[in-house]
């Protein structure tokens, strides 16, 4: 019986200096799925937060449901349904498209929640020293009621980036190269795991970071609010 050999199973040189070019094309891929994403993600649910605080009944309506609805869908699915379906009707996305359009809808939904819990955070003090000074809505918000929002904020939204950063993944699914996609492929390739092994190095290596910045913002944020 041959015996198991670990490092030449899981830790293959040779296997991974050949993947290597593959998995630098899917890691391109995966951080251009996910700035695209998390900027566009960000942008709109901004928007939405806002239209969710202040806008008419019915606006208000419309974009609770949009949010309680793209929370709720499972991802994975909701590519699928883009992917797949919308030929049916004429609109035909490529990979890439389909996941960023699913990824920025998703994305969008959690960070209009996150800018709203963020807002209503803020005392009414502020709203009502704003309005006393004469302050449009528009400066009341761009310069007092935001800045502070974003600051309280920002420990939730880093780790919805950081979420949106691995989800890119499920975009293997349709076919879309990115560093899961590509590591699959180099390892059905070589018949080898190490491609696998080192796309989840590049993961880690990429994420921790933010992770660890992450903790270190929630620290330094509940040591001011105790001072």
């Amino acid at each position: 019986m041959e015996r198991f050999d670990f490092v030449s199973t899981f830790l293959n040189q040779d296997v991974f200096l050949q993947a290597w070019p593959m998995l630098i094309d899917g890691l391109i891929t995966t951080i251009q799925l996910g700035a695209l994403s998390i900027v566009a993600g960000l942008v709109i649910g901004l928007f939405l937060s806002l239209i969710r605080l202040y806008a008419h009944n019915a606006l208000k309506l419309i974009v609770k449901i949009y949010i309680n609805v793209f929370r709720s869908i499972p991802l994975l699915v909701f590519l699928i349904i883009i992917f797949y379906a919308l030929p049916f009707i004429g609109l035909s996305l490529s990979p890439f498209a389909a996941a960023a359009v699913a990824l920025t809808i998703v994305s969008s939904a959690y960070t209009a929640e996150i800018f709203r819990a963020g807002i209503e955070a803020i005392p009414k003090g502020q709203f009502e020293a704003s309005l006393a000074l004469g302050l449009s809505y528009k400066d009341m918000m761009k310069e007092v009621i935001l800045p502070q929002a974003i600051k309280i904020v920002i420990p939730p939204l880093t780790n919805n980036c950081i979420n949106v950063v691995k989800d890119t993944a499920l975009a293997s699914v349709v076919a879309m190269p990115d560093l899961l996609k590509q590591a699959t492929q180099a390892q059905a390739i070589a018949a080898n795991p190490t491609p696998l092994i080192a796309a989840a190095v590049i993961y880690l290596a990429f994420l921790l970071p933010l992770v660890l910045w992450v903790s270190g913002l929630e620290k330094k944020f509940k040591a001011g609010n105790k001072s």
